[in-house]
This record gives structure tokens, C-alpha cells and sequence, in this order.
């Protein structure tokens, strides 16, 4: 015997056929159905459908930020991605249909050898003037620290970072096959090369902040820096909390390129490149109005917020 739900299928597949010539009434009375019951089922079955369609269009919208320059994204940068789109889509509605489609973002795990490496670090050579005072004002806290990189078949490289504390945005990097304090030595150059003019415009003194490895202590690096008015500032041994925003980095930037099919030390370089321009002008942060490190500089030199045309505020 036939439910209730099969027979309204029925009526709308006969009357589909036929064009909608046939009396809806005439065709309940036969399946002994009610026609307000009909139009019920019809009506939610329809609004069903344009629900359906809607999350799809809307999802396909969130897999393309999703993808974008093939750096996978979580809920909030989606969300801001789309925004810079000019698309504005509720955070709530993002969660809902990545859960409903089975999209996940990866979760970046503690390395807990870092730690332990730190601690076997020999004592400071300057204080800890920052004290986990990261955001003080643009330029005036730059971070530092060097990462390890395992590309292609067993082979490693070494990154070295400046960020600053306040915008996020990296600063300098250099990309070196070798542990030589000339490549450390470089980043700074780089920083001043290329952020000198910014850096002197901070009227009180500029802290370049990074753990107690043995670049940091060595003599060259010293003299560098006194020689490019920069204060040292160090964090305390085995406590990686003191430089937390620069390991945060790192972290989020090896979860999200992929470097395993890298041969050579120049090809890697491009992938790192690629990444860096990405992280400062595209990677938006929801902390930093949801813009990215490049924008927020500018928001917080010029004072125009570049959102405020989508209606949305700092």
C-alpha cells in the first residue's frame, strides 16, 4: 500500500506530464489525499530544493577561498577572504555548510623538541625588555627567530624571520642551506634595507627580540645591531612563550605549504617566496581587523579602513 508521501510524488509526477492540465483536486480525491496536504508537501519540497541549491552555490563560494593560492583556510579566514571579495556571508553559515560537506581545515600541533632545545640554550646576553609586550605601536617591537625546513628526500634548509610584533607583517627572511651567522647577519640587513626609513621614525628605542640561540649572542650579531640602533632584547631560557608570535608563524606556515616535492634549494626559495607574499598581503587575520599585515600597516599609518565600503567596521 502505498504512504501518503508516495501518493503526493504521484500527483506531482502525472501533473508534471500533463502540463498541469489535470484537476489537482480530481487527483487527491482518486489517491484519497487532501489537497491542502498536496500544496503543503509540494510548497516544502520546493523550499527544500532552493535551500539545497542555495548552500551549494553558497559552499562553492567558500571552497574557492578555501583554495586559494592552494593555502587551505579555516571558517575565519574564509570569511574574510569572501569579504575582500565584496561578499559578506555570516561566520555561523561558513562552519555550517564546511561541517555539512565534510570541509576541514588542519590543526597545527606543538613541536615539543623546540622546547626542550631551548632549554638547553646557554645564558642570555641581554634582558628580556619585552617582556611578552609584543604590540606596543608599528616597528617598535621586531621579532626574530630561525626554523628548520625538511623539503624533497632528506634534505633540510633554514629560514630565518623578522616580524613585526605589532602589524605581523614578516619584515625580512632569508632562505640558506647552511647554519653560517651570515645568513642571520643578512636578515638584518634586509630589514634595514628595506624598512630603515620606518624604523626611524619610532621615536623611542626599537627592539629586535629572539631567543638565546648562539646567532643571537655571537659578536657580529652584537655589533650589528649596535650599529643599526637596535635594542637587543632576548627571551628567558626553555620558555618559548617569550617570542610566542614568531613560533606561532612558523607553525601556521608549515601547515599550510608543501614543500615534500622540492629538489632543489631554489625551488624551495620560490615556494617560501610565494608564501611570504601571500602571509603579508592576503592572509587576513581576525585580529588584525580582518585584514592582512600589509593592509593593517597602512590602516594604522593612514587611519582608512578599506572595509568600511562593506559595511564593516575595525
Amino acid at each position: 500500500m502505498e504512504t501518503t508521501q508516495e501518493k503526493y510524488r504521484c500527483i506531482k509526477e502525472i501533473t508534471e506530464n500533463d502540463n498541469n492540465l489535470l484537476n489537482i483536486t480530481w487527483l487527491c480525491e482518486i489517491a484519497g489525499v487532501s489537497r491542502s496536504g498536496y500544496y503543503s508537501w509540494f510548497n516544502n519540497k520546493n523550499s527544500n530544493m532552493k535551500r539545497e541549491k542555495q548552500d551549494q552555490e553558497d559552499f562553492d563560494l567558500i571552497l574557492e577561498a578555501y583554495m586559494y593560492r592552494g593555502y587551505n583556510k579555516g571558517a575565519r579566514s574564509i570569511y574574510m577572504r569572501l569579504l575582500h571579495k565584496g561578499i559578506v556571508m555570516n561566520l555561523k553559515k561558513i562552519r555550517r555548510l564546511m561541517k555539512k560537506y565534510g570541509l576541514k581545515c588542519p590543526i597545527r600541533t606543538a613541536n615539543p623538541y623546540r622546547r626542550m632545545a631551548k632549554a638547553l640554550k646557554t645564558d642570555s646576553i641581554a634582558k628580556n625588555e619585552v617582556n611578552r609586550n609584543f604590540r606596543q605601536e608599528p616597528r617598535k617591537v621586531i621579532l626574530t627567530d630561525i626554523t628548520y625546513l625538511f623539503y624533497g628526500t632528506g634534505k633540510k634548509a633554514y629560514l630565518s624571520c623578522m616580524k613585526d610584533g605589532y602589524t605581523k607583517q614578516i619584515l625580512a627572511y632569508v632562505v640558506s642551506g647552511s647554519l653560517e651567522i651570515d645568513f642571520v647577519l643578512e636578515t638584518v640587513k634586509q630589514l634595514i634595507s628595506r624598512h630603515g626609513k620606518e624604523i626611524s621614525m619610532v621615536k623611542t628605542e626599537v627592539y629586535l627580540h629572539s631567543d638565546q640561540g648562539c646567532h643571537y649572542t655571537s659578536i657580529q650579531f652584537r655589533q650589528l645591531l649596535k650599529d643599526k640602533n637596535l635594542r637587543q632584547s632576548m627571551s628567558r631560557k626553555g620558555n618559548c612563550w617569550d617570542n610566542a608570535p614568531q613560533e606561532s608563524f612558523f607553525g601556521h606556515m608549515k601547515d599550510e605549504i608543501d614543500i615534500r616535492n622540492c629538489n632543489t634549494l631554489e625551488e624551495l626559495k620560490a615556494i617560501i617566496d610565494d608564501y611570504m607574499d601571500y602571509y603579508n598581503n592576503e592572509r587576513y587575520q581576525w585580529e588584525l581587523a580582518k585584514l592582512s599585515p600589509n593592509e593593517y600597516y597602512e590602516y594604522c599609518v593612514n587611519g582608512i579602513y578599506p572595509l568600511s565600503k562593506y559595511g564593516t567596521e575595525a
